[in-house]
Parts: structure tokens; sequence; C-alpha cells
């Protein structure tokens, strides 16, 4: 199995960056992708970023797009999310879920856990 944990949110003024990691550990050579999610107060939980190991293509959310950078450092240990621009509504909580394909579907690792808190303050 695959355990994640996501570290580096908190409070920054709107129009700043912060830098969200996610450490993977475990069984992550199974990983193929992984995702950044966002949940904002009240709202549904939001793809907003995939990196794909295979080939490095990277995907975003039109909400983040230009704004956000996922990256990777080392052989999938970790994954950042580089958040700038930050706007108010990018307030909520962001985790990180890696996954491949199966022959059933897209498997998920990592939990719907506390995830990381991030406040933008006008």
């Amino acid at each position: 199995q695959v355990q994640l944990v996501e570290s580096g949110g908190g409070l920054v003024q709107a129009g700043g960056s912060l830098r969200l990691s996610c450490a993977a550990s475990g069984s992550i050579a199974i990983m193929e992708f992984m995702n950044w999610y966002h949940q904002a107060p009240g709202k549904q939980r939001e793809l907003i970023a995939t990196l794909n190991f295979n080939d490095g293509s990277t995907n975003y959310a039109d909400s983040v797009k230009g704004r956000f950078t996922i990256s990777r450092e080392g052989d999938k240990n970790t994954v950042y999310l580089e958040a700038g621009g930050l706007k108010l509504e990018d307030t909520g909580v962001y985790y990180c879920r890696g996954g491949r394909a199966t022959e059933w579907g897209t498997q998920l690792f990592g939990s719907w856990g506390q995830g990381i808190q991030v406040a933008v303050s006008a």
C-alpha cells in the first residue's frame, strides 16, 4: 500500500503563494499518477491538478490553470503543488491522492483524511 502525507498549508494574503507537499511512502512504484484536490468550505471536492508519472504530463482545472503547478522531486517520493496568485476562493482543504488505472477502473491510494488547510485573506 501507499501512504501519503500532506503538508505546507497555512494563512496567506490574496495574491501570495504557498507550496504544498505530498510525501509518499510504501509501494510507491505502483502509482501512475498523483492528484491534488481542493474542497472549498461548503462545496464539493474538486480535482485541480494531476501529474502523470509515466510521461510527466500535467493537467489542471480551469480554476487554477496558469496559477498552480504540480511537480515532483525524486522518484515519486514527494509531489508538490505550487499555488500562486492565490484568491479568496482558493481557501479550503487540499488533499493529495495517488492512483493507477486497473481493469476495474481507477484505484486511488491514500485517504480523505484531514488534508491541508489553506486560508487566503483579503
